[in-house]
């Protein structure tokens, strides 16, 4: 964590039940080597005590914007000033609000207001709260400002018994937000003018109107690599299958496919002018030969003693792979395997590489635990003709950062637009079914 050392982070923490979180995130920054100052809500100081974050900061905690020792020089600017960076975690809904009014009631809300440094927010509250308009479009206006930017929320079990997005990230996550945000990782608009596409998540291919063949990909890896291309200027499409996630901010279009087929003619649209295509999402190799119409029941005929007929899908890397022309755009596949050594991945991944034709293969082992398909972390080789790369294990948003430096570098420098297609289109070249994103 370099990128922190010796830097000054304000760290907000307002009024909910994951402020409790604020413990270990003033920890992690402390231990990365950046200087924190806290602020609280009074909220917040309803869910964890003043005098922990002091401990663990060794600063005295601020509450009061109207505190006369503050004040006497005017403290709210001077923490503005002070920061290389505000962290908000938790970000409830109601300062959220608060932030994007403009408002400046208490001390948190006027030092964001005042200062000049970036902020970043992980936002935290029921999934109603999360999901309602009202939230949504607050942060769109917080966004729009170019200095705001968010890390989660993550779906999960919630306190108040929901299940759903809303839950804040890890503080490892946090932290390492915090550190790509103050870090020198180069050119924040090194994609700038290019064009990318991600696909993202599972596929699901139908057995019946109620039942389908799936995996147990999350999409997180897919996303996160769509958000940090959105980040540094790309202009992305996000192809995602079936999955439980938000768009990320910055997104241009978002496509939502359910099988393997949907996702080609979505990719038949989306590549004609592509500079990069990542090809993120664990497509599902096969597919049930007949969908039956209704719900197949076990009192069936059919349904006694069934037989499952599979038939290949069409393998939608190896077509963008054989339909390159002379000039291409850099193709990514990923290769997951399971429970096999760091060798027999590398193997598996160059074997990839050369079948589908790919630039670059990005291969992890998803049975490991605590990395891989539903886990926040992840770990990865970066396969090339001539060398392999190991990334990780770290939190996913962090891998994508790292995996995109590694990308970017394999770019040139300069492209030309009106130029001929850089990919044939997939057969079908229809837009699927999916919905454009605001």
């Amino acid at each position: 964590m370099v990128a922190l050392a010796g830097k000054t982070i304000v760290l907000g923490v307002t009024g909910g039940i994951s402020a409790y979180k604020g413990a270990e995130l003033c920890r992690l920054l402390r231990k990365a080597g950046a200087e924190v100052r806290v602020v609280m809500t009074k909220a917040a100081t309803a869910f964890i005590a003043p005098l922990t974050l002091q401990t663990l900061s060794g600063h005295a905690v601020a509450t009061d914007l109207l505190d006369p020792a503050e004040e006497a020089d005017i403290g709210h600017i001077r923490l503005a000033d002070d920061a290389d960076l505000v962290v908000i975690a938790p970000a409830t809904a109601d300062a959220i609000a608060r932030l994007a009014s403009g408002m400046a009631n208490d001390l948190l809300t006027a030092v964001v207001l005042a200062t000049r440094a970036p902020v970043l927010l992980a936002p935290a509250m029921n999934v109603n709260m999360w999901e309602n308009p009202l939230t949504q479009d607050n942060l769109r206006r917080l966004l729009a400002l170019g200095r705001v930017h968010t890390v989660g929320p993550d779906r999960g079990e919630l306190a108040c018994g929901w299940v759903g997005a809303g839950r804040l990230v890890e503080p490892l996550e946090i932290v390492a937000e915090a550190e790509r945000l103050l870090g020198r990782r180069g050119d924040r608009h090194a994609l700038a003018g290019r064009r990318v596409v991600v696909t993202a998540g599972p596929t699901f291919e139908a057995l019946d109107d109620v039942r389908f063949v799936g995996n147990r990909s999350s999409g997180r890896m897919g996303f996160a690599l769509a958000q940090v291309a959105a980040e540094l200027g790309a202009e992305v499409t996000l192809i995602a299958g079936p999955v439980a996630l938000s768009t990320p901010p910055g997104i241009g279009t978002r496509l939502d496919v359910e099988s393997a087929t949907e996702m080609a003619n979505a990719l038949g649209t989306a590549t004609r002018e592509a500079d990069v295509v990542v090809m993120a999402a664990a497509v599902a190799d096969f597919r049930p030969a007949e969908r039956l119409s209704g719900k197949l029941s076990r009192r069936s005929k059919k349904g006694e003693g069934m037989t499952l007929k599979m038939i290949a899908n069409p393998d939608l890397l190896a077509t963008l792979g054989a339909a390159r022309r002379s000039t291409v755009p850099l193709l990514v596949g990923f290769a997951a395997e399971t429970n096999v050594s760091d060798e027999a991945l590398e193997t598996a991944a160059r074997h990839k590489l050369l079948e589908k034709r790919c630039d670059v293969i990005i291969a992890n082992d998803v049975g490991r635990e605590g990395q891989g398909f539903g886990s926040d972390r992840n770990a990865v080789l970066v396969v090339d003709a001539k060398k392999v790369t190991p990334l990780g294990p770290a939190p996913k948003t962090e891998l994508a950062w790292e995996i995109w430096a590694d990308l970017v570098a394999r770019l040139p420098t300069q492209t030309v637009r009106g130029a001929p297609a850089r990919l044939r289109p997939l057969a079908g070249g229809r837009r699927s079914a999916g919905r454009r994103s605001r």
